[in-house]
């Protein structure tokens, strides 16, 4: 299989339909994850040529609002490779329906593994940069690994979480207010 731009870098093109539309008229967030993991998709398994899962999702950027009726770009670039795993930046544009006065609209990290018919991770070919754009997100991708473990040690150690320094002893002493970690977004009990 042809490893190339092809293999590295899979762009989806089509128009946001009315059923695409969220309560506020434009294309939904949830709408727009759907193109991102269906743009990752088609990157990792055009790299692999294997079945492909989802690992994990995060970095994601809503910029600007998708409308009805836009033509929608979803490039997905391959910035990393471990022994199973393809690290994906996926970026959202878009523009009037002639292509015209396009804007990136979202970007996502998304993390693809490759897996084998009884679903056991296998290997996959090794990605190496070619230009310096592509060398420094290989960067950023091995950044952001060192983080998510340095995360997921905090959860594991059943102690304080490494970057917020919120303990479960902090939350007995805290106000019902405050008893939820700082990273929730839904209001503490009343």
């Amino acid at each position: 299989m042809d490893r190339g731009t092809r293999g590295r870098e899979q762009t989806l093109r089509f128009l946001a339909a009315p059923t695409d539309a969220g309560y506020l008229g434009n294309v939904s967030g949830g709408r727009v994850l759907e193109w991102i993991d269906k743009a990752g998709y088609a990157c990792a398994v055009g790299w692999s040529g294997r079945y492909c899962v989802t690992a994990y999702v995060g970095n994601v950027h809503f910029t600007r609002p998708v409308s009805i009726g836009d033509l929608v770009e979803a490039t997905a670039r391959l910035v990393y490779t471990g022994r199973s795993s393809m690290h994906i930046l996926v970026t959202i544009c878009s523009s009037f329906p002639n292509g015209t006065h396009a804007v990136q609209t979202s970007q996502c990290s998304i993390v693809f593994v490759a897996i084998d018919e009884s679903g056991n991770p296998v290997e996959v070919p090794r990605w190496i940069p070619v230009t310096m754009l592509e060398l420094q997100r290989q960067r950023q991708a091995r950044v952001r690994i060192r983080m998510r473990r340095r995360i997921e040690r905090g959860y594991t150690a059943g102690g304080a979480d490494s970057l917020t320094g919120w303990t479960n002893a902090s939350a007995d002493r805290a106000s019902p207010q405050l008893r939820q970690p700082p990273f929730c977004t839904s209001p503490g009990p009343r």
